[in-house]
């Protein structure tokens, strides 16, 4: 991701709906204002790159989804989470890059009903979290 108000904006919603692990690519860091206590809960990995910490993740017994408009992608109203589900998300003007794409196991795609022609990525993230809760969450 480029922006670090997307980057916090994403914190504070993976904390309240009970996100262990936070991992970020590149230079990127949170505004505290933004993700607010969401931060404290959070387990933060910084990687250089993403493919080798896919490839952990996958080792560990995860699913890898992508949140992404993209060929074959399914529609996140009908797909089933896996309850190890780690989500990746692109950067915001280029998305998910396609040598990560090949190595998701999904990718799903959340439908637009107007212009533009996607969400935020923040946004689109929040939607995707909140969907897994959806399906797993105890209340």
């Amino acid at each position: 991701m480029r922006s670090n108000v997307n980057i916090s904006a994403i914190a504070r919603t993976a904390s309240a709906c009970g996100v262990q692990k936070l991992v970020l690519c590149g230079n990127n860091k949170l505004i505290s204002k933004i993700a607010r206590d969401g931060a404290d809960e959070l387990e933060i990995v910084v990687r250089r790159t993403l493919l080798p910490a896919l490839k952990k993740f996958k080792d560990d017994g995860y699913r890898v989804v992508g949140v992404e408009q993209a060929t074959n992608s399914q529609n996140i109203h009908s797909y089933a989470f896996e309850e190890r589900t780690l989500l990746v998300v692109g950067n915001e003007r280029l998305g998910i890059a396609p040598e990560i794409l090949a190595a998701l196991d999904d990718v799903v795609e959340i439908p637009v009903y107007g212009l533009p022609y996607s969400f935020n990525a923040a946004t689109a993230t929040s939607m995707a979290i909140y969907e897994y809760c959806r399906q797993y969450a105890v209340y």
